[in-house]
């Protein structure tokens, strides 16, 4: 039996307006009160019939994109510009406006569930896989509320994303089609999706190429230059140093070829250097970094078209895609000498 609005303010023993005043986020409620009439609310598996048919209501035409201002290296990233112009320009002409939504909030009452959602603010929401978590995809699932993943996640979520792995099976090979034998791979943390998907792909590359797979040739850190440099450092100074190296991106690229300058290490002579990312770096560098290019516009296109068919409904069924990387061959992998 479907749990009524009436079946709620009976079990919060609160009336019925105050339930609606909830759902509303009315300042006349306190914030003890709306939390826990919306905590019986999910324990009772309560979908308010405005999202549900999505008729008690016109549409808010905003879409939300959702990002953890926590995470400079995030939404400072030239890429996430990228991406907002590819949904804007979807979204745009179909009279609706993009607002950015900050997921960061400490009282539970503001959750952006409750914020955006239940309070119907927007219509969808488009969100990184980092941000949009497999519990939170669930909740929006059973909400029946619109969304996309710019990000590989489970099946049953949409989602867009490039294929990490390919990309790096494309630029080992390469490296191993100039006559490099021995690549390291530097960067990333091992607990993100996006670094193990690289990882896997330079693996394969290797073991395709029947190639050892040295463990202490695969270094950890942060993609930034810092990091980039001090790996660097500790790798080419090793008696057996590789003689190549796949960068987790362009900014690690960067450090490596300060660390390879300093220590006297000529590139692409004795050292080839290839990187995730075109953007910002690779072809300013000295030498020329070769490279993958990852169409990010591209990305808020597919994620903005999936989610405006969800909302105007011409598709429900959840999609997944994994865009091809293009690889730029550049100076930094032109072969050993």
């Amino acid at each position: 039996m479907k749990v009524t609005i009436s079946d709620v303010a009976r079990a919060a023993n609160v009336a019925k307006s105050t339930v609606s005043k909830v759902l509303n986020d009315s300042p006349k409620i306190s914030a003890e009160t709306k939390l826990r009439v919306r905590e019986i609310m999910k324990q009772m598996n309560y979908i308010p019939s405005s999202i549900a048919t999505g008729l008690a209501r016109q549409s808010s035409h905003t879409v939300g994109l959702l990002i953890d201002m926590s995470k400079e290296s995030e939404f400072l990233n030239q890429f996430f510009y990228n991406i907002i112009g590819g949904i804007e320009s979807v979204i745009g002409p179909m009279g609706y406006e993009l607002t950015l939504c900050n997921i960061q909030h400490h009282a539970a009452e503001d959750h952006f569930l409750n914020r955006l959602v239940l309070n119907q603010r927007v219509d969808g929401i488009i969100a990184n896989n980092s941000v949009l978590t497999e519990e939170l995809s669930k909740e929006l699932d059973r909400l029946g509320f619109p969304y996309v993943s710019i990000g590989e996640m489970e099946p049953a979520a949409s989602w867009v994303d490039f294929d990490n792995e390919a990309g790096g099976r494309m630029l080992t090979s390469h490296l191993l089609r100039q006559g490099y034998s021995k690549p390291a791979f530097i960067g990333g943390e091992r607990n993100e999706r996006i670094f193990s998907r690289r990882l896997s792909g330079y693996l394969q590359a290797l073991q395709q190429a029947g190639c050892i797979v040295r463990q202490d040739s695969i270094v950890n850190g942060p993609a930034d230059e810092h990091e980039g440099y001090r790996l660097a450092l500790k790798l080419l100074q090793h008696g057996d140093r590789p003689d190549s190296v796949v960068c987790m991106t362009n900014y690690t690229a960067f450090g490596v070829l300060k660390a390879a300058r300093e220590l006297g290490i000529d590139v692409p002579g004795q050292l080839g250097v290839a990187a995730f990312d075109e953007y910002p770096l690779s072809r300013y560098t000295t030498p020329p970094l070769t490279s993958l290019n990852i169409d990010t516009f591209k990305l808020g296109v597919t994620s903005g078209q999936w989610l405006m068919d969800h909302i105007q409904g011409s598709c429900m069924a959840s999609r997944q895609l994994l865009l091809e990387p293009e690889l730029i061959p550049r100076e930094s992998t032109a072969g050993l000498q």
